[in-house]
């Protein structure tokens, strides 16, 4: 029978402050969510206003001198709230700005984002802060159908972090709810779905993981010969199989939401220069109230309700350096992304440069992690149309005449050779690899077919017609 005891010992934590937190979630919010989380400050904290509306107390305000209780407090507030007036100072904005914004406000319709829907998980997920941390990089690099479409090993290094935690955070994330999230391709999301269904023991399952080029290519007989079944069962399976998604983040595409509004607007001067520029206009101003912060001073106000101001003032404060941080932040990424990537606001995504997240980082003096929160879920709009910020961020190839080409420029070439291939005799992989060689891009078959399988093109004896 083994003794009970006690053993004291010590360890090292790194935890993160409310404050902290709450910062690092307003850099990852979008334009529209970066709003929601303003105004429900602006209902939660008594001292915070909107600038842009200049209310005041009007002339029947309580007498500070008489705020000596919280509740006393919590009903002045009410009170300013339902009857406060403009001040002398007019607003910047029309009333015809005034009912554009309200409008949009009113017609959003707020669906929940791939992005959002994970975050939520995540959040609920009881883990290390270290591994939450690789968590939020991983879904900050997922496409929009929820793929991670570069190794675990390539993202470490572009931001800095340990493989061992971002393994362990991409098998949390591929716990979650679509089946088939976090995976790098239709084949890995297929056996996700299956072994979250059933197991691995099934043959739908092994004929995903060793004979998917030959289900595709409805192969049947040779699949039941491999696999020591009949030709029924396979057909069986292979019906089941097609039940699965090939795209788990489809249901939460974000482009089907007509209120995705850009964070950052790209776009040419008078003098044909690009310039960015912050889609904040109608974005809450916020500023500490006058009459709270004299409050503070006032005789009659009770211990506890001056430390209840004095911390929602702190709250507040800290509010708007971060919404401050988070804009200056976005903004100094879209001054470097018109530095690296003029080429493609030019010419389009064939010009798109191979760049990572650590190279904006050490320019701007930032870790790799905070450019990944900043760019996770914006959008830019540019010359080249409404695009994910993350999309300017990927790893390449050079071409034999020592050019730099992105992932997204192989892939836009590769879909221009297959536009213009021969109905009847269109491109294997093989000959689009020898194609891209062609053009100075040296990339491999089994790439080829990847990239193809995500631009959604069918194999070429699929594509064929007579």
């Amino acid at each position: 029978m083994s003794n009970a005891y006690l053993q004291q010992s010590l360890s090292q934590q790194q935890t993160l402050a409310p404050q902290m937190r709450k910062s690092l979630e307003i850099l990852q919010a979008g334009t529209m969510e970066l709003s929601q989380l303003i105004s429900q400050a602006l209902e939660m904290n008594p001292v915070l206003e909107d600038l842009t509306e200049s209310l005041s107390l009007d002339e029947d305000a309580p007498d500070p001198e008489a705020a000596d209780s919280l509740d006393y407090l919590n009903e002045t507030d009410d009170d300013w709230r339902d009857r406060s007036i403009l001040e002398g100072k007019s607003s910047p904005w029309t009333n015809e700005d005034e009912e554009r914004r309200q409008r949009i406000y009113d017609s959003i319709v707020g669906p929940v984002t791939l992005q959002q829907h994970l975050q939520q998980q995540l959040d609920l997920s009881m883990v290390d802060p270290e591994i939450r941390d690789a968590a939020r990089a991983i879904l900050g690099n997922l496409d929009g159908r929820g793929f991670l479409d570069l190794p675990i090993k390539d993202l470490g290094i572009r931001l800095g972090l340990r493989p061992a935690d971002l393994s362990t955070a991409l098998k949390l994330i591929q716990s979650f709810d679509p089946a088939g999230i976090g995976a790098s391709g239709i084949a890995e999301s297929l056996l996700l779905q299956l072994e979250r269904q059933s197991g691995t023991a099934t043959i739908e399952y092994r004929i995903v993981r060793d004979h998917l080029e030959d289900l595709a290519r409805k192969r049947h007989p040779q699949i039941a010969k491999e696999l020591g079944t009949s030709v029924e069962r396979v057909a069986e399976a292979a019906s089941r199989i097609g039940r699965l998604t090939p795209n788990p983040g489809g249901d939460f595409d974000p482009t089907g939401n007509p209120y995705v509004l850009p964070d950052v607007v790209i776009e040419r001067n008078d003098d044909g220069r690009l310039e960015a520029r912050l889609t904040g206009e109608f974005l809450p101003t916020l500023r500490i109230n006058d009459f709270y912060k004299d409050l503070i001073g006032k005789s009659g106000v009770d211990a506890k309700a001056r430390q209840f101001l004095r911390d929602q003032i702190r709250d507040g404060r800290s509010l708007m350096r971060s919404i401050s941080l988070r804009q200056e932040t976005i903004l100094a990424i879209a001054h470097k992304l018109i530095e690296h990537q003029t080429d493609f606001f030019n010419k389009g995504p064939r010009h798109l440069r191979p760049l990572t997240m650590n190279d904006i980082a050490d320019e701007l003096g930032m870790h790799g992690t905070t450019v990944s929160r900043a760019v996770a879920g914006k959008y830019v709009l540019t010359p080249q149309g409404l695009m994910e910020m993350r999309v300017f961020f990927a790893t390449g190839y050079q071409t034999q005449d020592g050019a730099e080409v992105s992932n997204a420029g192989v892939r836009e070439a590769i879909q221009q050779l297959v536009a213009a291939e021969p109905p009847t005799k269109p491109l294997s992989d093989e000959l689009l690899m020898k194609a891209l060689a062609g053009q100075g891009i040296t990339v491999a078959r089994r790439t080829v077919a990847k990239y193809r399988e995500q631009l959604n093109i069918l194999p070429s004896h699929l594509r064929k017609t007579f």
